[in-house]
């Protein structure tokens, strides 16, 4: 159809999808779209629903010292079991749960769950060490709640806040550092350790380093797939790990698939993946 009301709300959709993938683009409307739309708004008002009848849980992602093989740290990763949908992937809705205001409910969520489970881990013998990483949003660390929903979590769970890391990308700290450094600077008060992810991806800059005085540098899955077939990918992991050496930090490498893979960042020096 041709008729402006068509038009200007193909033009719509058209503009919100141009704008969920990133600034200065544009997008042709197809039909396509706009059946994305229409699941993007069915997704968005199952958000509540899915929050008040716990469809939400955790998987665990294991990161192992590199040296001895132990487990050391474990990331808590999201996902939906949605009634109709199956299995929801968090790229699918963490979007939506920041446009709707829903995503310091379930940060929230994420964190206390996270905090209990590691609490329970640490009472298993030769697991008392273990530490657990949970991934922030833009939205979480602009919000003025995070950090007493942090305290609060780690209270309610006994989990001695040094076990907790809490990780953030540097496409977060670029688009408002100063926000960033103070948020960031009272949770260090309290006690957590910050990790910094997908290092090397498109923002990086030294003087986050710095200024947010992170303990970790998680080097992104692309050089680690790279290591074999790319001299230069090998040079640059070098270079994070005598980095993060020279800044006290230590370093998790992303995605190691395979043990040959593990053997040169062990020789690399790389602490931990």
């Amino acid at each position: 159809t041709c008729d402006v009301e068509s038009l200007l709300r193909n033009a719509d959709v058209a503009m919100y999808l141009s704008k969920s993938r990133g600034k200065g683009r544009f997008e042709f409307f197809e039909p396509a779209m706009h059946q994305e739309a229409v699941d993007r708004l069915d997704l968005k008002a199952d958000l509540q629903r899915a929050i008040d009848e716990g469809e939400f849980f955790l998987h665990y992602q294991p990161i192992f010292d590199l040296a001895t093989g132990r487990v050391t740290l474990v990331e808590a990763l999201i996902r939906w079991r949605h009634p109709t949908r199956g299995l929801v992937m968090p790229d699918r809705f963490i979007t939506l749960a920041e446009e709707n205001g829903l995503i310091a409910r379930i940060g929230e969520w994420v964190m206390r769950e996270a905090c209990l489970q590691t609490a329970q881990w640490q009472r298993i013998p030769g697991c008392e060490d273990i530490s657990i990483t949970v991934n922030l949003s833009m939205r979480q660390l602009q919000d003025i709640g995070l950090v007493n929903a942090l305290t609060r979590a780690l209270k309610d769970s006994g989990l001695q806040a040094h076990h907790l890391v809490l990780e953030i990308t540097e496409s977060m700290l670029a688009q408002d550092p100063d926000r960033s450094a103070e948020i960031l600077g009272q949770l260090k008060t309290i006690g957590v350790k910050l990790a910094l992810d997908d290092f090397g991806t498109g923002y990086s800059s030294l003087s986050y380093l710095r200024t947010f005085a992170v303990d970790s540098i998680k080097i992104d899955r692309s050089f680690i797939s790279e290591l074999h077939r790319s001299a230069t990918s090998t040079a640059l992991i070098d270079a994070v790990v005598n980095l993060a050496r020279a800044l006290g930090a230590y370093t998790v490498a992303e995605g190691i698939e395979y043990s040959d893979q593990a053997a040169l960042l062990r020789k690399l020096g790389c602490d931990r993946g």
